[in-house]
């Protein structure tokens, strides 16, 4: 039941709440009032009846007395009513009946407690139905005469009396429970107002908008929330800031020694003929970690600048398409690139051949091999495709291949250590400086598909 409960909203859990309060006390005041109101008319009905009847056989006790041939046209005009009865049962036992309502009651319907009651020299009362005609019938005996009087009263009218306060009451119930969902919805929604801003602030905070702040509030319980929530994204900012700085600093300081090295390197380079084989073989380890070395910093160099915001975006109108097929030229001239359309985007140029110049890099170094480019226009965005001849990357690690330094663990793949470990997380922050999204998926038939998504330019 906890589980069960668990996976409701706590929105939801607030509005059933309430709309089943609204409806128990509904409900409740519903059934009081039912009782109440339906007893208290029923009541004062057959009270009503039980005079009416007493005074009807008085006049028939009279008219008995007098002269017994007048009874038919008495009884004619006491059971004139409509679904009314009249029932005189005579000292031989033999029954006189009037009214509209014989046709369908008559004597054989009274029940026997009724005509025992009488038979007792009783007055008595009993609510029935018949041939489901709800009805009153009164019966009282007249000792003078040694007859027996028994009268039918319809309840018709106060039967749909009680159907219209019953939909009446019904109809409150809906309204109650309605009003209480109504209720429900809205308190939540304001009292789940401040949770909602800071899942938002969270999820910016999540997505890299370390400036995110929360305001905060003078109330008591909701304050303390926002000014530790704050505090903690101030000393995060100010965190990452320091790193930022740091690898900026590093990154600065190496460059100088890199570009010596570099041009040393080139220089043992030129005359790698001229040293015996071994040595040959360190200068091209050596030239290659060199490499390595001054593309790591260059990376790193170009992260801490997205991560201070010390960067501007040269937007301007291209095609990715021909962006695309002007990089894949540079690596792999045989591999054509599928254009399914013109792929027009606002985007900065450089950032945006670096993504593609880091995917298909990614995809040679690390995924056996470039298969496939294809760029093509999808509604509103524009989607480029890269596809590569490897194994794929697991489905367990296909968020964490965007992380910085993040190392796929494949047993089924040779490590290879050519690469900085940077190459895909620059793609996923340049596409986000774009407001784009870029994931990997598989590729059919194998190997790893990397997609980014990129609003399409208007016009």
């Amino acid at each position: 039941m906890r589980t069960l409960l668990g996976r409701v909203p706590v929105r939801g859990r607030v509005v059933a709440a309430l709309t089943l309060g609204a409806v128990l006390v509904s409900a409740l005041v519903a059934v009081v009032t039912w009782r109440l109101t339906t007893s208290y008319l029923l009541e004062q009905r057959q009270d009503s009846v039980v005079r009416q009847a007493v005074v009807n056989a008085r006049l028939v006790e009279t008219a008995l007395l007098r002269d017994s041939a007048g009874l038919a046209d008495l009884l004619t005009g006491l059971a004139a009513s409509p679904e009314a009865a009249i029932f005189v049962r005579q000292p031989d036992g033999g029954w006189i009946t009037s009214g509209t309502a014989t046709d369908r009651i008559g004597p054989q319907n009274m029940p026997a407690e009724l005509v025992g009651a009488v038979a007792r020299g009783d007055t008595a009362r009993q609510r029935l139905r018949v041939n489901g005609i709800p009805v009153v019938a009164v019966a009282t005996p007249l000792p003078t005469t040694g007859v027996q009087f028994v009268e039918v009263f319809p309840l018709r009218e106060l039967d749909r009396t009680f159907r219209f306060i019953s939909l009446m009451l019904a109809a409150g119930v809906v309204a109650s429970a309605l009003l209480g969902a109504s209720v429900g919805w809205w308190a939540s929604r304001r009292a789940l107002r401040p949770l909602t801003e800071l899942t938002a602030a969270a999820a910016r905070v999540a997505h890299g908008d370390l400036r995110t702040r929360l305001p905060v509030r003078a109330d008591p319980d909701l304050g303390p929330i926002a000014v530790a929530f704050n505090e903690t994204t101030a000393d995060l900012q100010a965190r990452v800031e320091r790193d930022a700085r740091f690898a900026s600093d590093v990154s600065h300081e190496l460059r100088s020694p890199v570009t010596t090295m570099t041009a040393a390197m080139e220089v043992l380079a030129r005359r790698r003929h001229e040293v015996p084989p071994a040595a040959a073989r360190a200068i091209d380890l050596l030239d290659t970690d060199l490499r390595r070395f001054r593309r790591l910093i260059e990376d790193l160099l170009e992260i801490s600048k997205l991560d201070q915001g010390a960067f501007t975006l040269s937007a301007e109108r291209l095609d990715l398409g021909a962006l695309s097929a002007a990089v894949v030229a540079r690596f792999r001239p045989d591999v054509p690139v599928e254009r399914a359309g013109p792929c027009p985007v606002v985007a900065d140029r450089r950032r945006l051949d670096q993504v593609v110049t880091n995917l298909v890099e990614n995809a040679e170094a690390h995924g056996g091999g470039l298969l496939r480019v294809a760029a093509r226009p999808d509604g509103d965005r524009v989607r480029l495709e890269v596809d590569d001849a490897g194994p794929g990357v697991p489905a367990a690690d296909r968020e964490r291949v965007f992380d910085r330094f993040a190392r796929v663990s494949d047993r089924h793949r040779r490590e290879d250590e050519s690469g900085t470990g940077l190459g895909l997380a620059l793609v996923a922050q340049h596409v986000r400086l774009h407001s784009g999204r870029v994931w990997v998926t598989d590729r059919p038939g194998g190997g790893a598909r990397f997609v980014v998504e990129l609003a399409r330019a208007d016009g």
